[in-house]
């Protein structure tokens, strides 16, 4: 049989393995009797357009438990496709992982709601912006660990520039100059890192760690001390304006989550896929993965290893801080103690699960941003369901990915390593 035998170009010594298809089989069997078989009882209402929306579109239907079993069988299909892949010493693609964990959410979401409405438009919009801070934060750990510096100051970035963002368009009643501020600063920060890092070879995690525990530290200060004694001056800065794009908006499901937002989500999906062409299709990004690969090679053929890991920390950095400001100005409407709440490791292990890779780290941040909304949603139409169980999922998935698709992750071999030039 021609189709189990290894592809040409593979080397046949260093085999797939099975985990993806195993994983994929126990997950989907767990799917069937859980969400299926021994499912939920009651009729589960997809609704895919909101009242006011140009195009309607009719709610899609369907039995909670019947919804369950379809998806268990889809989800051993899919596991035995990837077995065929695994038998032939092939991958299981990402598309196909994306696939597999659009209908395992698909599953869950009409267990959940049983007897109730799914909002898909609500909750697929809230979780991109969500996912926006996160996503941008992750994007700054990318372009600082593409070239070489491990950049765990992620945390203090996007509460550095939440705060300015929030400060700044309070005083000066202008969103603009908010975001340059919390650009310019939370660059600033970086900056900080990269001398550090690259200047005087210091011990990369520590000068992060140290620089987060400072953020927070003045951040609840000016807080305590200032920001709670005239919050109405200084920190009510409200949010920016819902921008339309003409026509786009209008496109059921995909016009509202992605085409009717504020500035900071637009500029995040903008950001995303510029940083992928210019990282593997320009020369620029061609000499930050050298640097991080071998900075030796770099700067034997003429790159600035110094100066181009300089750059790329300190614009990383600038891209954190507009994370900040769509915490501030861009979701809540004012600066929150600690309002980064985590979002900066989050944002580190995203880069990871991602592969250094600008979209599937993006990926990788939307499946958080759905789990802060599953979390709210679930605990308005399941009530009895314990809501730690809510909280455990998105992490539980992550695991499954992480173990079943994602594998061994190879970091830029030059990470955190400092480079002597000489």
């Amino acid at each position: 049989m021609s189709w189990l035998k290894p592809v040409a170009g593979v080397n046949s010594e260093e085999r797939v393995g099975f985990k993806s298809p195993i994983v994929m089989a126990v997950v989907g069997l767990i799917v069937l009797y859980f969400f299926g078989i021994a499912g939920r009882s009651g009729q589960t209402s997809f609704e895919l357009t909101r009242k006011d929306d140009a195009i309607q579109l009719p709610a899609f239907e369907i039995a909670s438990a019947q919804l369950g079993v379809i998806a268990g069988v889809l989800l051993l299909l899919l596991a035995v496709g990837s077995l065929l892949l695994s038998l032939r010493n092939q991958k299981t693609p990402i598309w196909l992982a994306s696939v597999y964990g659009l209908i395992g959410v698909t599953a869950l979401l009409g267990w959940l709601a049983a007897d109730n409405t799914v909002p898909v438009v609500f909750i697929a919009g809230t979780a991109l912006v969500l996912a926006v801070p996160i996503m941008l934060g992750a994007m700054a750990g990318v372009m600082s660990e593409r070239s070489g510096i491990t950049n765990i100051a992620i945390e203090g970035q996007l509460l550095t520039g939440a705060f300015m963002a929030a400060v700044v368009s309070s005083i000066t009643d202008n969103f603009a100059l908010g975001i340059f501020a919390a650009m310019f600063t939370a660059s600033l920060m970086s900056m900080v890192l990269a001398v550090f890092a690259i200047k005087f070879l210091a011990q990369q995690i520590i000068v992060g760690v140290v620089l987060n525990v400072l953020v927070i530290g003045i951040t609840n200060f000016l807080y305590q001390q200032w920001l709670t004694e005239d919050g109405e001056n200084v920190n009510f800065p409200g949010t920016l304006d819902i921008v339309k794009i003409p026509f786009l908006s209008d496109i059921p499901v995909i016009g509202p989550v992605l085409f009717e937002n504020r500035i900071t989500v637009f500029a995040a999906l903008l950001i995303v896929p510029a940083l992928w062409f210019v990282l593997f299709k320009t020369k620029l990004g061609l000499r930050a993965r050298a640097v991080g690969e071998h900075p030796l090679a770099a700067d034997t053929v003429g790159i600035n290893v110094s100066r181009t890991r300089f750059w790329w920390v300190t614009i990383g950095g600038a891209i954190a801080g507009l994370g900040g400001a769509a915490l501030t100005i861009g979701n809540a409407g004012a600066f929150g103690r600690e309002m980064s709440g985590g979002f900066g490791f989050i944002a580190l292990a995203v880069v990871i699960l991602g592969r250094w890779h600008p979209i599937w780290a993006a990926m990788a941040a939307l499946l958080f941003g759905f789990s802060i909304i599953l979390r709210v949603w679930a605990n308005q139409v399941s009530p009895g369901i314990p809501s730690d169980f809510i909280t455990m999922v998105p992490y539980i998935v992550t695991i499954i990915a992480v173990v079943g698709f994602v594998g061994q992750s190879r970091p830029p071999k030059s990470l955190a390593i400092p480079y002597v030039k000489g």
